[in-house]
């Protein structure tokens, strides 16, 4: 198989993340130094669909590693989801003569090149690239590490308007179903308490520590919560209204970080661990592999199967979870 590939197609899918750019940078300059020829797609398997390649050199991805985003684009298609939808995406990868993909996104990215190759047989290696964290098979995705420090920053800058008027502040960050980057922000940024999807703290919990952090002194705090936390089971405003009502002495504020944590410069972390995946992702297609997800474990890249990646649980840093209660006091 690996003999065979003569030209690799490389895309992002999925929602965006730190780190993507530098990941398409690795893939086309790996494919120049093995002069193996490379095209892009233009807005994932929507692009795909509707042929919408370019042509990529080494040159052609000159001063991306710093950006964030990708500049392919991403976008959902619902199309790809029949049957109809992957013939036309096939058929617009024979007429263009690709012989392998690199697939840059989360989950669902992986799952649809996986049912590509069921269906059609073009082999495909895939990165992660997901700010939450949540792909089991590697220690950290794509965007991950960017989005913890984006998260710190916005804490600390929050810290010094809380503790300015003695006030207690709830900052949302993404995690709908694993609190990743919740457990990490909240410990790096000095966080009373965290709450997140995998431990159900408890409104009675969460008021005995608001209490206890009063009775010490503390004038302003800081919950760090992910958006899938079940404490309340509803939201974080809900949240708010909540402790207003049990806990009148604190004065507090909510702050939904959203969107802004898929966003920015990458950091150093992101960008080798980028230019680490893109060329073994390159590397595994022209050895013969497929359907296999690059990752990393122990800093060394590793490779897992994409129905693994896809089907397996990550699971949250138990340690750390002590860390933070210590770190409470």
């Amino acid at each position: 198989m690996g003999s065979k590939i003569k030209k690799i197609a490389v895309f992002t899918s999925g929602g965006d993340s730190p780190g993507m750019n530098a990941a398409i940078r690795s893939v086309v300059r790996t494919c120049a130094y093995v002069k193996v020829d490379c095209i892009g797609i233009y807005r994932g398997y929507e692009g795909m669909i509707e042929g919408d390649f370019v042509p990529l050199n080494a040159r052609s991805v000159n001063n991306i590693i710093n950006k964030g985003g990708t500049f392919l684009k991403s976008a959902r298609c619902s199309e790809f989801r029949t049957i109809e939808g992957r013939k036309k995406a096939y058929d617009q990868l024979k007429r263009e003569g690709v012989d392998a993909m690199v697939v840059i996104g989360g989950d669902g990215s992986l799952a649809g090149a996986e049912v590509l190759y069921n269906e059609y047989n073009i082999p495909f290696t895939g990165i992660p690239g997901t700010i939450d964290n949540d792909i089991f098979g590697t220690r950290c995705t794509l965007g991950f590490d960017t989005a913890l420090n984006t998260v710190v920053e916005a804490i600390d800058k929050i810290r010094d308007t809380a503790s300015s008027h003695h006030r207690l502040f709830f900052v949302e960050v993404m995690g709908r179903d694993v609190g990743h980057i919740a457990l990490n922000a909240g410990i790096g940024g000095g966080a009373e308490e965290i709450l997140i999807p995998e431990e159900d703290l408890g409104l009675e919990r969460l008021l005995d520590s608001l209490k206890r952090s009063k009775a010490r002194g503390k004038s302003s705090s800081i919950v760090v919560v992910a958006e899938g936390d079940r404490t309340t089971g509803k939201n974080v405003y809900e949240l708010k209204e909540y402790v207003e009502k049990n806990l009148p002495v604190y004065d507090v504020r909510v702050c939904v970080l959203g969107h802004m944590q898929r966003g920015g410069s990458p950091t150093c972390f992101d960008r080798v661990l980028a230019s680490r995946m893109g060329v073994r992702a390159v590397e595994a297609l022209l050895e013969g592999k497929t359907n296999l997800m690059v990752g990393i474990r122990d800093n060394t890249i590793i490779l897992t199967p994409v129905s693994e990646a896809i089907n397996g649980k990550t699971k949250i840093d138990r340690d750390l979870i002590r860390v933070s209660d210590i770190m409470t006091l």
